[in-house]
């Protein structure tokens, strides 16, 4: 497998996104970047293999054309309403008449804590480590080499419906392409997108895809919480075509062109000429009722994810707010309207380039955008792993993604 080469592969309702990513010598060289129509997949499952095959194939196929080794180290997001995720606890007894804790020890630990009923057709897709315990001291991040009797864990336990992992993995082998990782996608994006500091403070990351919505919260730099819901951006497109009694396609085009989150900024006297929007079309909406559509359904989307940061008593009290990543958030007004109903402070999030080398000023552009944030990210953790990071071990440098590789493949 070529290890210094890898193929991010965002798989989405409605576009297969892939990024060509080679390490440098300081940095990582972004080198070929594309974004192609998806086919036979809705809400993050496999619904024709055919289609799915042959739309994940093609884009395959032009990497391959482009550079053949990257086909041989695919990471791919993995999303669905189907995912899960869970807090679980392992404990031990140190092994070693010294009590000191030796990387064995931490990997029986972390194994315990995946001790977990699941249902035969479900698999564990992450184990995310959010803390160690010794002897009943808490918040440990790397135990390795300390004395104790009793070694304890925390993880965040994310599992998904095996056929539906199995059914994208196949597409991609049918394809040509090899998995080396999959990765939950509200994971991918938050990697490329939040900083640090953000994580420490406290934030929710709100990835808005087609047909589906993911989050990730984090807190003192752990994961505390991911789950995926099933709404999107697409659900929008399809109320406007049903209110206005328009195609689809035209209604894309009018929410791109005239759409607006919070309807209550828009002049009422304002309307559209559908005319204007597609030569196809007629008819004169208000552009205050277009914009009350919208606010309609994104306030569902946002209502999701305040009733999580409900259950985990962060409703309003993250400091550093909700960061909004993915095609969906670059609705106008979604960012205020965010704010309203999340009471957080809010900002649109694109990706951290900082770690990639780009020369090519296309890539550039394709880069800076929200809705690259889970393939850009898909292509930092494999470098992380590749380079002993925090996803090949709980001793790695970074600490706030663990055990991401810890039966990853099914």
């Amino acid at each position: 497998m070529a290890t210094n080469t890898v193929l991010g592969l965002d798989v989405g309702s409605e576009s297969i996104k892939a990024v060509v990513v080679e390490s440098g010598k300081d940095k990582l060289r972004l080198i070929y970047g594309i974004n192609r129509p998806s086919a036979g997949v809705r809400k993050g499952s496999v619904v024709s293999m055919d289609d799915a095959a042959r739309a994940i194939g093609e884009v395959i196929s032009e990497v391959k054309a482009f550079y053949r080794p990257a086909v041989r180290n695919v990471w791919m997001n993995v999303g669905g309403a189907n995912i899960r995720s869970q807090i679980s606890r392992g404990i031990i007894a140190v092994a070693r008449a010294n009590s000191e804790i030796y990387q064995d020890d931490i990997e029986r630990v972390v194994k315990a804590s995946q001790a977990i009923n699941l249902p035969q057709n479900r698999m564990i897709l992450h184990t995310l480590t959010r803390e160690f315990v010794v002897d009943g001291i808490g918040d440990i991040k790397d135990p390795l080499g300390m004395i104790g009797a009793r070694l304890e864990v925390s993880s965040l336990i994310v599992d998904a419906f095996g056929p539906t992992v199995k059914n994208l993995k196949k597409c991609v082998e049918i394809g040509g392409g090899e998995i080396g990782g999959l990765v939950f996608n509200p994971l991918a994006s938050a990697r490329s997108v939040l900083t640090k500091n953000q994580r420490e403070l406290g934030v929710v990351l709100i990835d808005i895809g087609a047909q589906t919505t993911g989050i990730a919260v984090y807190e003192e730099d752990k994961l505390l919480h991911t789950n995926m819901f099933p709404v999107g951006a697409s659900h929008i497109t399809n109320d406007l075509a049903m209110t206005l009694k328009i195609p689809v396609h035209i209604a894309e085009k009018l929410k791109i062109a005239h759409g607006y989150a919070i309807s209550k900024d828009v002049p009422s006297k304002d309307v559209i000429d559908l005319k204007k929007v597609d030569l196809n079309a007629s008819g004169n909406p208000s552009r205050r009722f277009v914009a009350e559509v919208i606010e309609s359904r994104v306030q569902e989307i946002f209502d999701f994810v305040n009733n999580d940061l409900r259950l985990l008593s962060k409703a309003g009290r993250l400091p550093a707010g909700a960061v909004l990543v993915g095609g969906g958030a670059k609705l106008p007004g979604i960012v205020e309207l965010a704010r309203q109903e999340l009471k957080l402070t809010t900002q649109v999030g694109l990706p951290n380039l900082a770690p990639f080398e780009v020369h090519d000023q296309s890539l550039l552009e394709y880069a800076e955008s929200p809705e690259y944030a889970a393939v850009l990210g898909l292509a930092l953790l494999a470098s992380d792993n590749t380079s002993g990071g925090a996803l090949r071990s709980s001793s790695g440098g970074r600490n706030w993604l663990i055990q991401i590789l810890r039966n990853m493949l099914p």
